[in-house]
């Protein structure tokens, strides 16, 4: 996954220069690399029909209200806690205040 991706090498054969400089041919020209076609992807590609489309919002609306319904009653879980602490901490409170006056 965090390796990288290089591009594949070119293949183009190595030019190589010729030391002899007594003679050279009139019609040589240098040769250009052939260029290469990009690698096609093994990867199918995705075609959404109207259909689908429709069952990939739907699937995804309900995720979404899963998912809303989940972090509410989380969040009623902590506001109940809580409130029931607050409850404990005032009833305590109450019975040390109690406690001292006597």
């Amino acid at each position: 996954m965090f390796t990288p991706k290089y591009p594949p090498q070119d293949t183009a054969p190595p030019v190589t220069a010729t030391a002899s400089t007594a003679q050279a041919p009139a019609s040589v020209q240098p040769t250009a690399p052939v260029p290469v076609a990009p690698a096609a992807s093994n990867r199918p590609t995705v075609q959404l029909t109207p259909g689908s489309a429709l069952a990939l919002a739907a699937g995804g609306g309900a995720v979404v209200l899963v998912v809303g319904a989940v972090l509410v009653s989380m969040l009623l879980a902590v506001a109940i806690t809580a409130t029931s602490v607050a409850v404990c901490a005032v009833v305590l409170r109450s019975l040390l205040n109690a406690e001292r006056n006597r």
